[in-house]
């Protein structure tokens, strides 16, 4: 009897044994394969930035009857950064090559020392283009898109950019490491220009942190300036960096949102200071 159990418990062990390696074989597989996967999508997205390049039209613009510097409330102090960001030229994106690519692009979006300098594209949801890319194939690596609820033409007080947080620097990959990779030391990193149909815009940063994941920052609409005035406000207290940048309800906002994890997300806020209207 003895000699049975014995033989019932080697038999157990055995078969758990063989259950634990099939695990970790299957295991090693399925990760090998998304690593693969995320290789190949990353390899389909450089392929996509060359293209883009190739026929994007971009030229630096200067100032001209058009350009308005935006008024502030609170005057920044003569020595301030400020004074630097509006000599600033903005930039001016001929549209015709890109939409015929793909007729959802409305922006182009470039943020001093970083890797983004993407064209923007926008879906009637915030689903499509988390896993597709410029040419609207399927990709996992997805592509730089624009709130759907969003009016790209310079009305909403809140202009909201989404992307992934490719770990290779692709799309908002270095957003994501903007606390930590000495971004912040910079003051000259801290503006954005975009491009669209309707204008060229330069915003200057007033706040960036890390957060876990919420949806109280991508607000596009607001009754009042005040209600407003209070979710910037929220915004600033939240800020990881004390940019010191004068914001009131009266101004219009950008907001970039890219994922650190599965539940976490890194988020960058900028105020418009300038804009020029495009014929």
């Amino acid at each position: 009897m003895v000699m049975k159990i014995r033989k019932v418990k080697s038999r157990i062990k055995l078969a758990l044994s063989c259950i634990i390696a099939l695990a970790c074989v299957v295991g090693i597989g399925v990760s090998a394969y998304e690593i693969i996967r995320w290789k190949i999508d990353s390899e389909r997205t450089k392929i996509q930035e060359s293209e883009i390049k190739v026929v994007a039209k971009i030229d630096e613009k200067d100032d001209d009857d058009k350009t308005e510097v935006v008024k502030q409330k609170k005057p920044d102090p003569k020595t301030g950064p400020y004074w630097d960001y509006i000599k600033m030229k903005l930039i001016d994106v001929d549209f015709d090559e890109l939409r015929k690519r793909n007729p959802d692009t409305v922006s182009w979006i470039s943020v001093s020392g970083s890797n983004i300098n993407y064209p923007v594209v926008q879906s009637t949801n915030n689903d499509f283009y988390l896993n597709h890319t410029f040419d609207r194939s399927y990709n996992e690596a997805g592509w730089v898109f624009a709130d759907f609820r969003n009016r790209v033409d310079g009305s909403d007080k809140n202009m909201i950019f989404y992307a992934h947080g490719r770990i290779d620097g692709t799309m908002f990959g270095t957003l994501r490491n903007v606390l930590t990779n000495g971004w912040l030391s910079n003051q000259n990193n801290f503006t954005v220009r975009t491009s669209n149909e309707h204008e060229n815009a330069l915003w200057q940063v007033f706040s960036v942190y890390h957060i876990p994941t919420t949806s109280d920052y991508i607000q596009t609409d607001f009754a009042t300036s005040d209600e407003f005035e209070t979710f910037i406000k929220n915004l600033i207290n939240r800020s990881a960096f004390n940019f010191r940048t004068n914001i009131d309800g009266t101004d219009h906002i950008l907001t970039l949102s890219t994922c650190y994890s599965e539940t976490e997300r890194v988020v960058l806020h900028a105020k418009l200071i300038k804009r020029s209207a495009k014929e």
